[in-house]
């Protein structure tokens, strides 16, 4: 690649990851006085942990906020620099994930996942949300319904003909499902709290 483009490259990733790691999950509880979900539940700051707060609200609006912010990154990015969308949404994600500001201790990235693969190719998003939906609904498992969303974003891309989009979205489900170790552990020792019940793990 040129100069030019590297520049370009290494500008859409860093922005990415600045927007990606906006810790909307503090922020929303913040401003409406509610607990800070890095002190209840499992210290997460993704919108199931928010729903331990009590308020329903704020956990909808975390989730629409962390979506949110990977599909605009992607969508802005692809605006500008058409082309450069995939990059962008590898910078949302890790930096929800691993945000700077908080000593790379993020989300586990469901929800940024999903509005970057529906920015992506909102056919393959559309799939993953269908997913996501329907494994919570059938289980009750947050997180369940997360990793299955993950797995099937590659799959989907893949049949809708964006095999530019498999190898990012493997990674980001591999990322994901590593984030998920504990919510494992907890699913197979029959302990993982369902939606809408707390828990202290």
């Amino acid at each position: 690649m040129s100069g030019h483009v590297w520049i370009v490259a290494a500008l859409v990733l860093v922005g990415a990851y600045l927007v990606g790691s906006i810790p909307f999950g503090i922020l929303v509880t913040r401003a409406a006085g509610a607990a800070d979900p890095r002190s209840i539940g499992s210290g997460n700051i993704g919108a199931t942990n928010v729903l331990r707060t009590g308020r329903k609200g704020l956990a909808a609006l975390t989730l629409l906020l962390d979506g949110g912010k990977g599909a605009a990154a992607v969508l802005i990015v692809e605006a500008i620099e058409p082309g450069f969308g995939p990059l962008a949404a590898v910078g949302a994600f890790f930096g929800h994930v691993f945000p700077l500001w908080l000593g790379f201790k993020g989300g586990k990235g469901v929800a940024t996942l999903l509005g970057v693969v529906l920015a992506l190719c909102w056919q393959a998003g559309l799939v993953a949300l269908a997913v996501w939906l329907l494994a919570t609904l059938l289980t009750r498992y947050s997180s369940i319904g997360g990793m299955s969303a993950a797995i099937a974003a590659p799959v989907a891309a893949a049949f809708f003909f964006r095999a530019d989009l498999v190898i990012i979205l493997l990674v980001f489900a591999l990322v994901l499902v590593w984030r998920h170790g504990a919510n494992i552990a907890r699913l197979l020792e029959g302990t993982e709290p369902r939606v809408g019940r707390s828990a202290d793990a």
